[in-house]
C-alpha cells in the first residue's frame, strides 16, 4: 500500500467524515481526561457544524487529505495567519493508520502548502494530552514557543521556519 496526499475541498464528504473523526477523538480524549466521560452527542454535533473549515479554502488556506491504498486516512490543514506566517491545524490520522509514516508525510505536505501561500514560518498549537502530536512535531523540527493565541484548549505552541 502507498500513501498519497492531495488537496481536498473542506466541505467535501471525505473532508466532513475526517473532520468528524478528528473532532470526536480529540473531544472525547479531553472529556475522558478531565471529566471521566465522552463528549455529549449534542455538543459534538454543535461543534462539528460550527467549525466546518471554511478558513482552509483557497486562496488563504488549504486542506490536505492523505489516502492509504486509495482510502481516506487523515488530514492536515494550513491557513494564513499573517503576511509571513501560516498555521497548521487538523493534523489527524485514523488510529488504524498510525505508525505507517502518514503523519510526517501530511505535515511535510502542509509545510509545502504553507510555502505556496507565501509563508516563511509555520505555527501550531496542541494540548498536553496529545503526546503523540507533540512528539511528531518535535521530531519534524518544530520548537516550542510562547503562545500565539488564547485558545482555551491550547497548552503547547510550536513554530518552524520554512526556509
Amino acid at each position: 500500500m502507498i500513501w498519497t496526499v492531495a488537496p481536498e475541498p473542506y466541505d467535501s464528504p471525505v473532508a466532513a467524515a475526517l473532520w468528524r473523526a478528528y473532532y470526536t477523538e480529540v473531544s472525547d480524549r479531553w472529556y475522558l481526561l478531565h471529566e471521566g466521560r465522552r463528549t455529549d452527542p449534542e455538543e459534538l454535533e454543535r461543534e462539528i457544524v460550527a467549525q466546518q473549515g471554511a478558513d482552509l479554502a483557497p486562496p488563504h488556506g488549504k486542506l490536505l487529505v492523505a489516502r492509504y491504498g486509495g482510502e481516506p486516512a487523515g488530514t492536515a490543514g494550513v491557513r494564513r495567519y499573517d503576511g509571513t506566517t501560516a498555521e497548521l491545524t487538523r493534523v489527524f490520522l485514523h488510529p488504524s493508520m498510525r505508525g505507517r509514516g502518514g503523519a510526517a508525510l501530511l505535515v511535510r505536505a502542509a509545510e509545502d502548502a504553507a510555502r505556496a501561500l507565501g509563508a516563511a514560518r509555520l505555527i501550531l498549537d496542541t494540548r498536553g494530552d496529545l503526546v503523540e502530536a507533540r512528539a511528531l512535531y518535535a521530531r519534524l523540527g518544530y520548537t516550542e514557543t510562547e503562545p500565539h493565541n488564547d485558545d482555551k484548549y491550547a497548552e503547547h505552541w510550536f513554530a518552524k521556519p520554512l526556509t
